[in-house]
């Protein structure tokens, strides 16, 4: 049975992310939902407020970012990009488009309804892509707060290369200066979280991170700021941990295992490997992004591929929440949560998984041959001294995983970490005890996993 007092591991998971503790922001990965899977460029906010009618029914499992992705300045989102309809004020800076968005109206931008949504318990986030609209610059708008002009801030030089909208932003004083207004007006507005896309690979512009966190700061209020695309190279492992909570440490994974012969998109095997490498930078106010879960009903308009429910299997769409649990990424779903089918819902509130995302203190793969890696993985993660009546002082959990198409039985050695003496040991999946061995038995369907948490 799930723990009893799973909101007190919740509440101490999030104690210092509530309004201005900036210095212990995101210190457990964030969790909640984001509108790109099921909704890509086309939510409008009555989509919004439905679905964040249902994830505050989810606040105490610990979901509770809701974030606008790309789109919400476009009048016509289902144009072809180059007839995009943009809107920005008198300063050259993006706003909800009024049509789609009716209480952004008279110049009122997010600011209700993300009141709106923090009086539901909630935080507001939205995406935007690096860079200045081209638009601002032809019309050569003035920067808010400076003596500059939107062409000294924008370099017309610099596009991104899957979406052209936007110039990017020199590394000048003006270039600053444009960041400053953008995020202070959205701080003003109640943003909590922003995710900031073409900025974190393909290309990796190292100066555009600075200056939005510079930005973030000087707004003075606490941000999430979210790195897209990846896969961020290693190499800015240090640099991107200074300035952002959670950047993408892969390109878009979708709902599929594999996707042969294609860049694009990434599936769910691909993250064993990203994962690994990265587990060792995760850390309070650092968490390495393996992007969202696309579960459940992916309508009415994705953001990639056409309307449809989620191609992962169940036991896929476990294995998934486990790997991303047990290696503290970031939880993101994406499903339209107007439409949530039960098996998603039993996910999203199953507190032993959960627990493991949120309270884990350190967490890696367990080394193993080349031979065995390419058909099981092994995962462990511990959450040790913390002053929790559960999962106690000291546990930690064991994940193994099946990346074949046919289904494994074996018996596995357990892990150094987890060798020694053992109180307890149960099968989260089922919440059985499991007797105590000197091995770990496990019987899995193809792409299933077993997961275990060891109290000792």
């Amino acid at each position: 049975m799930p723990p009893r007092n799973f909101e007190i591991l919740i509440a101490f998971a999030l104690l210092f992310t509530l309004p201005g503790q900036t210095a212990n922001l995101a210190a457990a990965p964030p969790m909640g939902w984001n509108s790109w899977d099921s909704y890509g460029l086309t939510i409008d906010e009555p989509q919004f407020r439905a679905n964040v009618e249902v994830l505050a029914g989810l606040k105490s499992y610990g979901w509770d970012y809701a974030v606008i992705d790309e789109g919400w300045y476009l009048a016509n989102p289902l144009a072809k990009p180059a007839a995009f309809k943009y809107s920005w004020d008198s300063n050259g800076r993006l706003i909800p488009d009024a049509s789609r968005f009716p209480s952004s109206a008279n110049g009122a931008g997010f600011k209700p309804l993300a009141e709106w949504v923090h009086r539901k318990g909630l935080k507001f986030g939205i995406h935007i892509v690096r860079g200045i609209p081209r638009g601002v610059v032809k019309e050569n708008l003035p920067v808010a707060n400076s003596r500059f002009l939107a062409a000294d801030a924008g370099d017309s030089g610099d596009t991104c290369p899957w979406d052209a909208g936007n110039y990017g932003v020199r590394d000048t004083p003006a270039g600053q200066a444009y960041y400053d207004s953008l995020i202070g007006l959205y701080a003003r507005w109640g943003v909590d979280f922003l995710k900031v896309d073409c900025i974190s690979d393909h290309p990796y512009k190292a100066g555009e991170i600075r200056m939005i966190a510079n930005a973030i700061r000087k707004a003075g209020r606490p941000v999430v700021l979210s790195l897209s695309p990846g896969p961020t190279n290693l190499s800015h492992a240090a640099e991107v941990a200074e300035y952002s909570q959670m950047w993408r440490i892969a390109d878009d994974i979708w709902d599929g295992w594999a996707f042969p012969g294609q860049t694009f998109p990434n599936g769910l095997l691909s993250a064993f490997d990203n994962l690994a490498k990265w587990a060792k930078y995760a850390r309070p106010g650092n968490w390495p992004d393996a992007d969202m879960l696309p579960w459940g009903s992916l309508t009415p308009h994705p953001g990639w591929g056409p309307p449809r429910q989620s191609r992962l299997t169940q036991d896929e769409e476990r294995t998934q929440f486990a790997l991303w649990a047990m290696a503290r990424s970031p939880l993101i779903l994406g499903a339209d949560l107007t439409r949530l089918d039960d098996f998603t819902r039993s996910l999203l509130t199953n507190k032993e998984v959960i627990a493991i995302n949120q309270a884990a203190t350190t967490s890696q793969e367990v080394p193993g041959s080349p031979e065995d890696a390419a058909r099981m993985r092994v995962w462990t993660a511990e959450a040790a001294g913390r002053a929790l009546t559960w999962p106690g002082p000291h546990a930690a959990w064991l994940a193994v995983f099946n990346l074949q198409d046919s289904e494994v039985r074996k018996d596995l050695p357990w892990p150094p970490a987890l060798a020694g003496r053992k109180e307890a040991i149960f099968d989260i999946w089922s919440g059985a005890r499991v007797a105590p061995s000197d091995a770990v038995h496990v019987k899995l369907p193809p792409h299933g996993c077993a997961l275990f948490r060891v109290e000792k």
